[in-house]
């Protein structure tokens, strides 16, 4: 697009300067969420960040799409094409050229037309063969003349695009002058080649010498040898593969028929030295190369060393879209290469994936671990948080989550005192002291039976700490990862803890994991967590540790919420060894209990978030709520994080 001058001195056109300032920026917030979700099912914070890469977002196609779109691409190329092109072309010029010359003979009697009747009848069977034969042949029709001349051109034609890109279309009205110049200048290219192998010291100056006098043929614009070196073998290489990928009768009728090329023999010879000494300074490049193509589409030899070209480069961005080479980056994208094959709107979402990626590490949103490993940030923490607790909020607004609640035990902190009760009062009841109240009427007035008034009620006078400990613990056991449950699981510790965090910044919050050993976690050890195979599940160890998070605050309201699938099956001994056994073992359930009744000394009534339907399990987490005078509640997956959060403040209103 060219810049269009506006009166003001203003002028509009494209922008070049780095990336566009009026695209969109990456949406970081959806990208994180993804992340997020892939680490807390178990895959690294690298790993997820590669896949969301692989998989793209909703508006911009991810590295996986791309690469399917060049393999497309590539079985196109092969499978609508073929490699004969050249011979065809030249085999129907040549028939046509025959052909015109025998009606021009044929009304002709004299001895003269029938010597050159036989000797077109006596040419060699090989098209090749017969274009050499033709080579000193007066042609008596024009139109044989031509077709041989074209025959001459075309191939001088293809033999130079073989090895030039475009010179085809600027070799179309080629005279004696222009081969004598292209002559010239595989001559000198070769010297400067030959100079520049043997190291001379003015291979610079030889080089501008020849791009002054040549650079016509050179619109890639080289700056030095080794750019020219570069551009030239990487032709040469593609014309290479593009003869080996043809039959050895194909190959053979081609290198006899280039002699022709231009009815001058010496370009053909020039180019074979150019061939070699180009092999020499890039052994690298893939010579020894094939392609099988199975269209029918005829290509000539320019055209097939372009499809060859092509194939590669569609080879090389594909292990560049790979990324699975030691350093890879986005930035290693050939984007012009890409747009070449793909069009402008694969260059587009390759440099938006690029910019994500660049944004993601940018905003400090993954950091180094002290082992060296990548892992979320604090920040990419408190974002995944929001979202997990946003989601948290709607699903309360919505009154989703329970499909079934027990409840049992105290609805508030007892003092130890009671008073009267008031319109409006929630408290349980002082059952004795009512009665007392009642008794102590009654006598009072002469009655001689007691009835019960309003006036005669007190309530147990409850406390509201401004301060809690909470203590969440979560199974890690082998079923929750089995049952899909472990996301869910890390979801509502992360929308709990970003909600204690954020509005509740007094309260204590200890994440606590069990499986066969419980143990202490903070919250990036809890999402990064791994599953793994593990029999057990220790909610004795766990409450254990529960319990002596509460004891460390206690002038916080005890709170302790319990998410698990499974019945316990381990316990701790003395020693710290755990015990596991399933069915579970007497002494296991009996340490189990011990510890909920240790906890509800201290005033904590324990929630439990039963995930699953097994009997035994149920008849368990049921026994913990009555003991305890906590409560069950059996949500959903998506209910889980909603149920948690809405019970913890429950309970801290209580």
């Amino acid at each position: 697009m060219t810049a269009v001058p506006l009166p003001d001195g203003y002028s509009y056109g494209p922008w070049h300067d780095g990336p566009d300032p009026l695209a969109p920026p990456a949406d970081l917030r959806d990208a994180l969420d993804e992340i997020g979700r892939d680490v807390m099912a178990g895959t690294s914070p690298r790993g997820a960040l590669e896949e969301l890469l692989r998989r793209g977002t909703e508006r911009t196609s991810g590295l996986d799409e791309l690469t399917r779109r060049l393999w497309q691409r590539r079985s196109q190329i092969q499978r609508r094409n073929n490699l004969n092109g050249t011979l065809q072309e030249v085999q129907r010029l040549l028939q046509e050229a025959l052909d015109a010359e025998r009606r021009e003979l044929f009304p002709d009697p004299d001895d003269d037309a029938r010597f050159r009747e036989a000797q077109l009848d006596a040419l060699p069977p090989g098209t090749a063969a017969a274009v050499n034969e033709l080579a000193n042949y007066d042609w008596r029709s024009e139109q044989g003349r031509e077709n041989y001349q074209k025959i001459r051109d075309l191939l001088g034609q293809e033999l130079m695009e073989s090895r030039f890109q475009g010179m085809k279309q600027a070799l179309q009205n080629a005279g004696p002058e222009d081969v004598e110049r292209i002559n010239e200048m595989l001559s000198d290219l070769n010297d400067l080649l030959a100079a520049h192998a043997q190291g001379a010291d003015d291979v610079q100056q030889r080089f501008e010498d020849f791009m002054a006098k040549h650079g016509e043929f050179f619109p890639e614009n080289p700056r030095n040898v080794e750019e020219l070196i570069d551009a030239l073998a990487e032709r040469s290489a593609a014309a290479q593969r593009m003869l080996n990928s043809m039959s050895a009768e194909q190959r053979a009728e081609l290198a006899e028929l280039t002699q022709q090329a231009f009815g001058d023999p010496r370009l053909a010879q020039q180019l074979s030295q150019l061939d070699s000494q180009l092999r020499a300074a890039r052994p690298g490049e893939d010579w020894t190369g094939s392609e099988r193509f199975r269209g029918k589409n005829p290509l000539g030899m320019g055209e097939g060393a372009q499809a060859m070209a092509d194939l590669a480069e569609l080879d090389a961005l594909a292990e560049q879209l790979g990324q699975s080479y030691p350093g890879a980056s986005l930035d290693d994208i050939d984007l012009e290469a890409l747009e070449r094959q793909l069009g402008k709107d694969a260059g587009v979402d390759a440099r938006r994936l690029s910019e994500l990626e660049r944004e993601l590490r940018r905003q400090g949103l993954f950091e180094r671990a002290a082992d060296g490993t990548l892992r979320l940030s604090p920040k990419a923490l408190r974002r995944l948080g929001e979202t997990a607790l946003s989601d948290v909020v709607n699903a309360l607004r919505g009154k989703t989550g329970d499909r079934e609640t027990e409840s049992a035990g105290a609805a508030g902190e007892p003092t130890g005192a009671s008073r009267p009760w008031r319109f409006g009062d929630m408290q349980p009841w002082d059952v004795p002291r009512t009665i007392r109240n009642a008794v102590l009427r009654s006598v009072s007035v002469g009655e001689r039976s007691v009835r019960l008034d309003v006036e005669d009620v007190e309530v147990v006078e409850t406390e509201h700490r401004s301060r809690a400990a909470v203590a969440l613990l979560v199974d890690t056991s082998w079923s929750m990862v089995q049952e899909g449950r472990w996301l869910p699981m890390k979801r509502t510790a992360l929308a709990l803890h970003q909600l204690i965090s954020t509005r509740f910044r007094n309260d204590a919050l200890q994440l606590i994991t069990f499986g066969r050993y419980a143990m202490p976690v903070e919250l990036p050890e809890l999402i990064g967590l791994e599953s793994a195979w593990e029999q057990g599940t220790n909610a004795h160890h766990g409450l254990l540790l529960a319990g002596q998070h509460l004891r460390r605050h206690p002038d916080a309201q005890p709170v302790v919420l319990m998410v698990t699938d499974g019945e316990p099956t381990a316990h701790l001994e003395p020693d710290g060894e755990a015990v596991f056994d399933y069915p579970p073992q007497d002494r296991t359930l009996f340490k189990t209990l011990s510890e909920v009744d240790r906890l509800a000394k201290l005033g904590a009534s324990i929630s439990v978030f039963r995930l699953g339907d097994d009997p035994r399990l149920t008849a368990f987490v049921d026994l913990i709520a009555r003991r305890s005078g906590g409560r069950v509640v059996a949500p959903d997956l998506d209910g889980l994080g909603a149920a948690v959060v809405g019970d913890y403040l429950r309970t801290r209103r209580r």
